[in-house]
């Protein structure tokens, strides 16, 4: 059988404990070939280059 909790918790405890689950937006990085701001870990959308290579021509 499954457990189950033995008390209930508090709206507060609840809330600290959800507090830490929510999104967090990334921050734009600068691109290392043409200095753009673009997203981390992904193919600049202007040079097309990544980690110092072209990937888009």
């Amino acid at each position: 059988m499954a457990q189950e909790p033995k008390k209930r918790h508090s709206r507060a405890r609840q809330g600290k404990r959800r507090a830490q689950i929510h999104l967090v937006t990334q921050k734009p990085v600068m691109c290392e070939n043409c200095g753009k701001p673009t997203l981390p870990h992904k193919i600049c959308a202007n040079c097309g280059y990544y980690k110092k290579q072209q990937y888009i021509a």
